[in-house]
């Protein structure tokens, strides 16, 4: 029984680490990805509208990562839950 909750405990250590570290990255590339439009709209405010939308699928892009992240940590956390 005590190596039932040792994987137990190992799958939910590895469901908060994917969060943790799986997040980092969009969340780092979202900001630098805002920065630039930014800088660029002050630039260049008459393509304010091509540099909205460029930066809105951009940031879409780079979200799909963090959900990836989540999907992995709930399979991990739903595994551990309800399969055994």
């Amino acid at each position: 029984m005590e190596g039932v909750f040792y994987a137990k405990a190992a799958a939910f250590l590895g469901a908060a680490l994917a969060m943790g570290i799986g997040t980092v990255g969009p969340a780092l590339g979202q900001g630098l990805i805002g920065m630039k439009a930014c800088e660029s709209i002050g630039k260049y405010p008459e393509s304010s509208g091509k540099i909205r939308t460029t930066m809105m699928i951009a940031m879409g892009l780079v979200e799909t990562s963090a959900i990836y992240a989540l999907m992995i940590s709930g399979a991990l956390i739903i595994s551990q839950v309800y399969g055994g």
